[in-house]
């Protein structure tokens, strides 16, 4: 049975850091459930992909998804804004579920403060945020670490989506 992936995302996305992964986790039979502030708006990434928003932050509970992702791009940092993006995610990683972040999408998890220990990529520029944050930085194309998988940037993404599917398919 195909499981449920809470997305994070709003405007300025890394186009292909979602709709790369979004398209494996569905071919892979898993559902991709997009969360921003509000439902029902479409949002644009940098390049002009658009994105129907299925839910809103507060309509969402962490215990009904299965793993979440995070695309980059300035999504994240625009949804960091808010609070309750980074404890949506905290429970993620407190629960042990996987969770998928490229490029510019570990800054939403730097909001957890669970970062201390875990080894983390990440894009170049978040480096020095994610190790005072705690975390081991890795310049590698893919890191996994306690169901964390993380990568730098859109040359990565296969690798990034091959880590994530064999988290999605245990």
């Amino acid at each position: 049975m195909g499981k449920k992936i809470a997305t994070l995302i709003t405007n300025l996305f890394e186009d292909v850091e979602f709709t790369e992964p979004a398209e494996a986790f569905k071919e892979a039979g898993h559902q991709v459930i997009t969360i921003d502030k509000h439902a029902g708006n479409e949002v644009t990434g940098k390049k002009g992909a658009t994105v129907k928003i299925d839910k809103a932050i507060d309509e969402v509970n962490p215990a009904d998804f299965d793993a979440l992702l995070i695309p980059g791009g300035f999504s994240p940092d625009l949804l960091r804004e808010d609070d309750c993006f980074g404890q949506f995610a905290k429970e993620f990683i407190q629960e042990g579920k996987p969770v998928f972040a490229i490029c510019h999408g570990p800054q939403v998890l730097i909001d957890t403060d669970l970062l201390e220990g875990v080894d983390i990529t990440g894009f170049k520029s978040i480096r020095n945020d994610l190790k005072n944050a705690g975390a081991n930085y890795k310049d590698e194309e893919v890191v996994v670490s306690n169901n964390i998988v993380t990568s730098r940037f859109p040359d990565d993404i296969p690798a990034f989506n091959r880590e994530a599917l064999k988290l999605l398919a245990k």
